[in-house]
């Protein structure tokens, strides 16, 4: 008879007292309480089961009986399926549960103005659950009077938390404190988790048979407009018009806001589309052309060249060109693209700053910068050993970042002394670019001799 015992020989310190383990997998259809494949506690404190599923690879993980108590790595990030290529005989494994997710471990690197909204906010859409974050401004709860506009992001897990991402976080939460200390008036921002092995489905509009995945985007979105969204306006003092809501995701998290702009033009005025996997739903070409957009919406596109040999880069490209031959205006168009951006956390979290503080210009209002960036001036160009940098003082916390032509970054630090030392650059042509806090405000061809 074909047997395999999972035998769990260690739990985390934090788990709770009293709470039962489940092992959920590709052999019970990855329910995750599902009764029949509860651990049984032995005397000596470990927990096992004996399950008899068919032989071939297993995928399976732990959990305390739904998805938002699935296990986690050592500091209750995220934790890929555990697998085994099951013989077909009796097995023993001894495994450790090293983490939980929804208990996090001791090195979060949240701030303290973002919380847990809801560890188990019902989807009705798709019935089911997921956890949802929430980041009030600095300012939120010592200002009663101030409605603050709302931005609305997937994959929640990498938004704010390092402990809770799966490769690095997006420090949505430290750009905009930063930004906060420098005159910009603030932004609430919703982070609902992706949903693991449902990812693709929900952040897909259309099924791709290829991947036999996909086509639930729309119920995801409509969660998100006629669900999350009039919670969110109910519970907290937001600017609910469109010119005040956003959008942001990557890769698969970026098509669906590209999506969700289409569908909702009267919901979202603001989108930020990074590293989209416009080549998964290819039929968002021909959406986006048949369903023209509203032409003060502000759309921000975002690729690198390390992405897919630079696939993603000639994705984005097309994209503008069916919303140009639309009659989208060009001016509310924003394409970046950087010879050095990869499909990483990193990256979007570098870039996000500059793609909020542009998506939101035209409604934001206090931002403390001398009036016109003339005013900032890099000589002497071409230079050979000192690049000064006249008026910095004048910009809050200014910083640098000096790249190669190929995009490549050399440098970069704060300008405490208003120049910058390249006497250890050889000669060619590089790109200087200066920030404010994060925001950049000026960016200038450098001849080094």
């Amino acid at each position: 008879m074909a047997q395999l015992t999972l035998k769990v020989v260690s739990l985390p310190a934090n788990t709770p007292a009293g709470d039962a383990i489940y092992v959920a997998g590709s052999f019970q259809g990855w329910d995750p309480g599902a009764e029949d494949y509860k651990l049984t506690e032995n005397a000596d404190g470990s927990w096992q089961i004996t399950i008899e599923p068919d032989p071939g690879l297993l995928k399976f993980k732990f959990t305390r009986g739904s998805w938002q108590t699935v296990e986690g790595n050592a500091n209750g990030g995220f934790l890929p399926d555990r697998t085994h290529n099951y013989s077909g005989g009796p097995e023993l494994l001894e495994l450790e549960i090293l983490g939980w997710e929804d208990l996090g471990g001791s090195n979060s690197t949240a701030a303290d103005n973002v919380s847990v909204l809801d560890e188990d906010f019902y989807i009705p859409q798709l019935d089911r659950y997921r956890r949802i974050w929430i980041y009030l401004p600095p300012d939120y709860e010592d200002n009663p009077d101030q409605h603050y506009r709302v931005l609305y992001m997937h994959d929640g897990q990498n938004v704010f938390d390092e402990s809770t991402s799966f490769a690095g976080e997006w420090e949505v939460d430290e750009s905009l404190n930063d930004l906060f200390l420098d005159g910009d008036k603030g932004c609430i921002v919703v982070a609902i988790d992706n949903g693991a092995d449902l990812r693709i489905n929900e952040y897909s509009p259309w099924y791709n048979a290829t991947y036999q995945a996909g086509g639930e985007g729309e119920a995801y979105v409509d969660f998100i407009v006629e669900t999350l969204k009039p919670y969110i306006d109910s519970n907290f003092r937001t600017l609910p018009d469109r010119q005040h809501t956003g959008i942001m995701g990557s890769s698969l998290g970026g098509l669906i806001s590209h999506y969700a702009m289409v569908e909702h033009p009267e919901v979202f005025g603001k989108v930020g589309v990074f590293s989209p996997a416009y080549w998964f739903n290819p039929e968002i070409y021909d959406h986006t052309a048949q369903n023209p957009i509203a032409e003060d919406t502000r759309l921000y596109l975002l690729a690198g060249q390390q992405e897919g040999n630079g696939s993603v880069v000639n994705d984005v490209n097309q994209m503008e060109s069916v919303l140009l031959q639309s009659g989208f205006p060009s001016d509310n168009i924003e394409v970046k693209i950087d010879a050095d951006g990869e499909h990483r956390e990193w990256y979007w979290a570098r870039e996000f700053p500059a793609a909020y503080l542009w998506l939101f210009e035209d409604v934001s209002v206090g931002i403390e910068e001398p009036e016109e960036e003339e005013d900032l001036t890099v000589f002497p160009n071409p230079a050979d050993s000192l690049l000064n940098i006249r008026n910095c003082t004048a910009f809050r916390k200014p910083s640098y970042r000096l790249s190669n032509s190929d995009g490549k970054l050399l440098m970069k630090g704060k300008l405490r002394d208003c120049y910058i030392d390249v006497s250890g650059l050889p000669a060619g042509v590089y790109m200087l670019q200066i920030c404010s806090g994060r925001k950049p405000v000026i960016e200038e061809t450098i001849i080094i001799e």
